[in-house]
């Protein structure tokens, strides 16, 4: 069986690194980004090798849509320099930065962060891949719990995530003909350095989210970087357009 090739976007730490060896574990071959921590990348790369995978390395800012067009031509000498061929089976969009401000004082400057990193980075980065994702591929885009219930402060982030899932359905739409399966996953509070690591280092706040989630905690990295692998799975190429959260059952 041919390996299966995944690109993971901002694969260098926290969730992305945790999808990148959990998918590496099931046996595919990793392509990770990372905006300035080429050496963070190069720890992930290596642990991947060292387990018996395969997995390289590129540059990317996802809120620079203007190199968009050279990283695809990256990606592709990446990948017949690697693998001997000129396609990846699975794109995780999931390279990302929070903003906390109320919405009275989110700046126009922390609103084109968002928008150029959350909603047009991934629209168009998904764009210029197009050609390069195999047919019968999968994309997962990474949302958010905060585009289903409201946390003051979040509103910017938030927004753009929510337009995230309605991208979602519309990319499973229109690349249905090509056998490409698009969903969401929707991540709740986890322990990782986003935000400043105020999940994992705040213990009231880690409390409290523990109290309202069904589960009793919150959420670690392996949580999600298992919740993808299983999505990418040979089992569950027929969950299509959908928005998966996991939280374990924050808020309801």
């Amino acid at each position: 069986m041919t390996q299966k090739i995944a690109l993971i976007t901002g694969g260098s730490r926290g969730l992305g690194k945790n999808t990148a060896l959990h998918l590496a574990a099931q046996g595919a071959g990793i392509v990770l980004t990372y905006r300035s921590k080429k050496e963070e990348a190069d720890a992930v790369v290596a642990q991947i090798v060292d387990a018996g995978g395969k997995a390289a390395t590129l540059q990317l800012d996802t809120a620079l849509a203007g190199t968009f067009a050279a990283f695809t031509d990256s990606l592709r000498a990446t990948l017949q320099a690697g693998w001997g061929r000129a396609t990846v089976d699975f794109l995780v969009n999931n390279a990302g930065v929070g903003v906390h401000a109320p919405f009275a004082a989110t700046t126009e400057e922390q609103l084109d962060e968002m928008y150029n990193i959350h909603l047009k980075g991934v629209f168009l980065l998904t764009q210029a891949l197009l050609p390069v994702i195999a047919d019968g591929g999968r994309i997962v885009n990474i949302s958010s719990g905060l585009a289903r219930f409201a946390t003051p402060g979040f509103s910017a982030y938030a927004a753009m995530k929510g337009a995230i899932e309605t991208l979602t359905r519309y990319l499973a739409k229109e690349l249905g003909a090509r056998g490409i399966a698009v969903n969401t996953v929707a991540p709740g509070a986890i322990e990782t350095d986003f935000g400043g690591g105020v999940v994992r280092d705040n213990v009231q706040m880690n409390a409290y989210i523990a109290s309202q989630t069904a589960l009793g905690r919150v959420g670690v990295p392996d949580d999600i970087g298992g919740a993808i692998a299983a999505l990418l799975s040979e089992n569950s190429g027929w969950i299509n357009a959908q928005r998966i959260e996991v939280s374990g059952g924050m808020y309801i």
